[in-house]
């Protein structure tokens, strides 16, 4: 009797796992399906826009003349302050959470409300950022105030990210680690972080990639939809040979360049929002790239 209760038991499983799989399966090729129609859209579209001259132009009145060079600039601007905020404080907190906070009731309300920071909408960051840094401290709608936008918006992925990363390292390691005579930040820079980097790069390159086709925050801090300009140089001819007034220039970006476009009843600028968005799906596929070549190369070097 026993004998049978187990069979009927694992044949139950078996099943609960072949539907599980199954539906994962359904999801995912309707992901892959959804994902290629875009893709094909796109590149059916917009594919025969992509030229020198649409990459090296500012945008014009003239859809044929048209181009997403200050888009570009804008972006990578944007995206550099949010690097240098984010990924450094997203690291150094998921550190601290985990490595050297108490287990207590205030840090568990802090880890309950970075968890909750994760799902908010981005407008609300938008919304957050024009009363504070718009309004309250004066920096106006510039990179500045885009990348700190953006940073706070991000920070709660890379922070959740870099704790689960550090989490999945054997308690063994630091044992180990400790037992020589390592201080625990010796063991932490020299075993956990090496051994978690992988995962820890991958969140940041989720964060970033969510960062990078965001519109709402930063049209909601007063990003213009139409720029025939660069910033500043960030390098000068004289002393000391960086300036920072790249930093309060206005700006664009992608999503913003190709939201302008779609709005406009021409189908020749409808063209160019399709080329704009090609090229932002392939920034984001060779920054997922990059992740994945950068967490193999990680394993490759540690050894158990």
């Amino acid at each position: 009797m026993m004998v049978n209760n187990q069979k009927a038991e694992i044949k139950k499983s078996k099943n609960k796992e072949f539907i599980f799989l199954s539906v994962s399966l359904i999801l995912l090729a309707v992901l892959a399906i959804t994902f290629s129609a875009l893709v094909y859209d796109l590149v059916s579209n917009g594919l025969s826009r992509i030229d020198k001259s649409f990459m090296t132009s500012f945008p014009s009145r003239f859809a044929e003349k048209a181009g997403i060079l200050s888009a570009c600039v804008g972006s990578l601007a944007v995206m550099g302050v949010t690097c240098l905020l984010a990924i450094p404080i997203g690291i150094g907190a998921g550190i601290y959470l985990e490595e050297y906070a108490p287990k207590n009731f205030i840090t568990t309300i802090i880890e309950v409300s970075i968890s909750n920071l994760a799902g908010v909408p981005s407008i609300v960051y938008g919304l957050m950022a024009l009363g504070l840094f718009v309004q309250k401290f004066g920096f106006g709608a510039s990179i500045l105030t885009a990348g700190l936008t953006l940073s706070i918006l991000v920070l709660p992925i890379i922070i959740v990210t870099t704790r689960e990363a550090i989490r999945t390292i054997p308690n063994t390691i630091r044992e180990a680690a400790l037992a020589l005579g390592t201080t625990k930040w010796q063991m932490i820079w020299d075993h956990t972080l090496p051994y978690s980097m992988g995962g820890i790069l991958t969140g940041i390159i989720i964060a970033l990639s969510r960062a990078i086709g965001e519109t709402a925050p930063l049209i909601t801090i007063g990003a213009l939809t139409f720029i025939a300009f660069l910033p500043a140089s960030p390098i000068t001819s004289t002393f000391p040979f960086i300036s920072f007034q790249w930093l309060k220039d206005p700006f664009t970006v992608l999503p913003i360049q190709m939201f302008n476009w779609v709005s406009r009843p021409q189908e020749e600028f409808h063209v160019n929002a399709a080329a704009t968005g090609l090229v932002l799906v392939i920034v984001t596929i060779s920054m997922n790239i990059v992740a994945l070549t950068l967490r193999s190369h990680f394993r490759k070097k540690i050894k158990w």
